[in-house]
């Protein structure tokens, strides 16, 4: 059931990135859809908290999910940040290692029991998720230093992001809880960047940044599932093969083709998926 908890995140990730590159052929803000999908996702959150019944919020809750809600926010706006000084081929790939950070904390800090078939599986989707990411250019130019700086606020942002998340999981907070002290924090953090960035308001931004927040509520609360239920590890190795959605759709979307790498890249994400069951 957490693997496919697992999957339904990677897909729905997938997805909502999937829909952050079509906007940006509208030149759509990036900051704005955001915060349209926190302050969305924040209400539906709350509004079925408030039917279900809200379980008594804590200084821990509040400050853990408001962490969440922010390290989320600055690493898009960090990777966006970095797609504009550098390749963004490379960019998503060096970026997609984040997920090494919580692999490593839940087996270090956490002491999950891992076995070496399921290690092999792990770093097997690590590098597909690289591959499949990954296009090589002749003519790669790029802001080298503003670029790194970028990919490593990123990095550190996601991966940061994903302990926290074990972390929640790992002190029993109630998930819906901390879902709604995420989107409240990123919606905050999301004005002050608008007040600051001050870019033009189109009205669709608003349509965009509904389904994106519906999506994302599903996605999260899939992904907490998953990490209560199964091995946290596993989880954010399938959960970082949402570039998976991303190429597939390209190529029925945009007509975008996959080169050979890349489908081996595919083909090995599914054989990682299944190392991880066995």
């Amino acid at each position: 059931m957490w693997i496919g908890a697992a999957l339904a995140t990677m897909f729905c990730f997938g997805t909502n990135n999937m829909i952050f590159k079509w906007s940006t052929t509208k030149g759509y803000s990036k900051i704005h859809i955001q915060l349209y999908f926190y302050l969305i996702a924040f209400l539906l959150a709350l509004g079925y908290g408030l039917m279900t019944g809200i379980h008594a919020m804590n200084l821990a809750t509040i400050v853990l999910g408001a962490l969440i809600g922010i390290l989320n926010t600055n690493g898009n706006i960090q990777m966006s940040k970095a797609f504009e000084k550098g390749p963004a081929s490379i960019t998503s790939s060096l970026i997609s290692l984040n997920t090494i950070i919580p692999i490593l904390s839940a087996a270090l800090i956490f002491h999950e029991h891992i076995t070496v078939l399921q290690w092999t599986g792990i770093i097997i989707m690590l590098c597909s998720a690289v591959v499949i990411q990954y296009s090589p250019s002749s003519n790669v130019h790029a802001e080298y230093l503003p670029w790194m700086i970028r990919i490593c606020l990123a990095i550190l942002s996601l991966g940061i992001l994903g302990i926290l998340m074990k972390a929640s999981t790992y002190l029993h907070i109630e998930p819906l809880n901390t879902l709604i002290c995420m989107y409240g924090g990123g919606a905050v953090y999301l004005i002050a960047n608008s007040l600051v960035q001050k870019e033009n308001w189109q009205p669709s931004e608003l349509k965009v940044g509904a389904v994106v927040g519906l999506l994302s509520v599903i996605a999260y609360s899939c992904y907490f599932f998953a990490l209560q239920k199964g091995i946290a590890s596993i989880v954010f190795s399938i959960v970082s093969l949402s570039c998976l959605v991303v190429v597939c759709g390209s190529c029925l979307i945009f007509h975008e083709r996959l080169k050979t790498y890349q489908i081996i890249g595919v083909i090995t994400a599914l054989l990682g998926i299944i190392f991880t069951k066995i």
